[in-house]
């Protein structure tokens, strides 16, 4: 009698056990499995509407799968690559648009996938820590500068009516400034250490490759104290002339100010 009892309490704790994980089944469903593609990318872009980026690049990945080969396969790619940009998920990004470009070469969006790689590697808001530090965008790594300024070159090379050409265009000057801006804050950096014959090379630099661009007065200021320095006067006095004549009212002559208290950042 006692084994009819227990057999029957076994049965029952298997049929809740059984229950239970059909429960679980159910929860863990696709609940987009019956929409159809469009359905499904509306339900995207709401997300990404909603600054909800992580469940937007879910869904999207699920109908780049569904919709593989269609121009809405096409967008979901696009608008996967700008919700990683968001996300701050750059490698990722990048390998989106890079697929895209790759997989889509004569596609009609081919100019907006050219501002998406510039933007992502723009990275204008320089992350958290800058804003506390004030940090320029001269004074960290210039590989992503250059990445985003060929990206922009391109597409204004390219596709010079396109709707994004005039901000890349714009961007495109930011960063030739930035460049510019990078090679006189290392010349400042030799030029603070007494590292003259450094400090002279990298302001040369930024006076040959980025021209009329404003970080030259400070450039060419540098070659000044430099070559000083150094007892290079015959040099000293030629720069300083073209100093004079380009930048008469330059600051930097006015006050005699030295290149190592320029006003790029402070911590307070």
């Amino acid at each position: 009698m006692l084994r009819v009892k227990l057999s029957v309490v076994y049965a029952c704790l298997l049929t809740i056990g059984l229950l239970l994980l059909g429960g679980c089944g159910t929860t863990s469903a696709d609940k987009t499995e019956g929409m159809s593609p469009n359905t499904l990318y509306s339900e995207a872009k709401d997300e990404m509407g909603n600054g909800q980026w992580e469940r937007a690049i879910l869904l999207l990945e699920k109908l780049e799968a569904r919709a593989a080969g269609t121009p809405l396969a096409q967008q979901a790619q696009l608008d996967k690559a700008y919700a990683q940009y968001k996300t701050a998920e750059t490698a990722q990004a990048m390998a989106t648009i890079e697929r895209f470009m790759k997989l889509h070469p004569a596609s009609p969006a081919l100019d907006y996938a050219l501002y998406l790689k510039g933007m992502v590697n723009f990275n204008d808001d320089m992350g958290l820590f800058s804003k506390y530090v004030r940090q320029d965008l001269a004074e960290r790594d210039q590989k992503a500068s250059k990445e985003s300024f060929e990206a922009f070159k391109e597409l204004v090379t390219r596709f010079p009516d396109s709707r994004y050409s005039p901000d890349a265009r714009l961007r495109m000057g930011y960063i030739v400034n930035s460049l510019a801006r990078y090679e006189v804050f290392v010349a400042r950096y030799y030029y603070k250490r007494g590292a003259y014959l450094a400090a002279i090379s990298r302001a040369q630099q930024a006076v040959t490759d980025y021209r009329d661009v404003p970080a030259q007065e400070e450039a060419l200021f540098i070659l000044v104290k430099s070559y000083d320095a150094l007892g290079m006067t015959q040099l000293r006095d030629d720069t300083k002339r073209v100093l004079e004549r380009t930048y008469p009212q330059s600051t930097f002559l006015a006050s005699n100010i030295k290149p190592d208290s320029g006003p790029w950042w402070k911590i307070w």
